[in-house]
């Protein structure tokens, strides 16, 4: 009877997962190794040119030739993936920290303004920074208004501003996991570090930092996984410029119509994530052990 109710209480579970994350992952595992149709689609018969399409493109003669062009995307898209992880971590660390040393009143007013957020459309507040990063935008008509530049700069329509946007939209995802892990550390262990006449930076780096790492984990894998396919950020803030893997997916699937392509492209970002979680849990594993 208890494992009847157990398969009851977890089955409702199991079929979100397979109807929303199994089924779909297979059928676009299918569709990348299908032919594309001229207008959209796919049909027979199977083959391996989707996946062929990373790195050689055909002729006019139907010959194959080598190209780059994706795999310059692709490492753009992993570039500035990595470079979003790394400054959400290093800002991240210290906010959250210093939510952890505040009263317990303050630490929820703290905790609501970094998920505030949430609450807005991740469209509108991405398009909000074109309105500040813009030539007649906000930024430039302040630092006009001051008399520190004559021209506008350019600050929309490159990497920069597409690095701004990833690590605006995904750092509460790095705060939140590393505050989760700090808010369980004993105070004792600073004040003893104390005690023993360590400095600031010891106390850092031999008691915050090795205690904080398992939340610095989950907040890195919660933070490239999305930013490595992310399209949002790419088209508004990069003006569809500067490709990355998540807008190159949307336009195989829109305008280019190439639908194996485009699914094959998705296999190979959740690959990629799932090679980054498997990393992350053997590594918790063997800190457990």
């Amino acid at each position: 009877m208890t494992a009847n109710r157990t398969l009851a209480l977890i089955a409702p579970a199991f079929l979100v997962i397979g109807i929303f994350m199994v089924l779909p992952l297979f059928i676009a595992v299918a569709y990348s190794f299908m032919t594309a149709n001229p207008y959209g689609g796919v049909s027979m018969p199977l083959t391996f040119d989707a996946y062929i399409q990373f790195f050689y493109q055909r002729d006019f003669d139907d010959s194959l030739f080598f190209t780059w062009s994706y795999v310059i995307i692709i490492a753009r898209s992993v570039y500035l993936a990595a470079a979003t992880t790394f400054l959400c971590l290093i800002l991240g660390l210290p906010v959250a920290w210093y939510i952890v040393c505040q009263s317990a009143e303050r630490r929820r007013m703290l905790l609501f303004l970094i998920t505030l957020p949430f609450w807005i459309n991740t469209l509108i507040r991405t398009y909000c920074w074109v309105l500040i990063l813009r030539d007649e935008g906000l930024l430039n008509g302040a630092l006009k208004a001051a008399g520190v530049i004559a021209s506008p700069l350019p600050l929309l329509y490159n990497d920069g501003s597409i690095l701004l946007g990833l690590v605006y939209t995904f750092l509460p995802f790095m705060v939140l996991p590393i505050y989760s892990t700090l808010e369980r550390i004993d105070p004792r262990y600073i004040e003893a570090a104390h005690d023993l006449y360590a400095g600031r930076l010891a106390v850092y780096r031999r008691i915050i930092w090795p205690l904080a790492k398992p939340g610095v984990l989950v907040g890195a894998s919660l933070v490239f996984a999305p930013a490595l396919g992310s399209f949002l950020a790419p088209d508004l803030l990069g003006g569809g410029k500067k490709l990355l893997i998540g807008s190159l997916v949307q336009m195989q699937f829109t305008t280019s119509r190439n639908w194996p392509f485009g699914a094959a492209l998705s296999i190979v970002v959740t690959v990629v994530v799932l090679a980054i979680f498997l990393a992350r849990s053997r590594k918790a594993g063997e800190a457990r052990e």
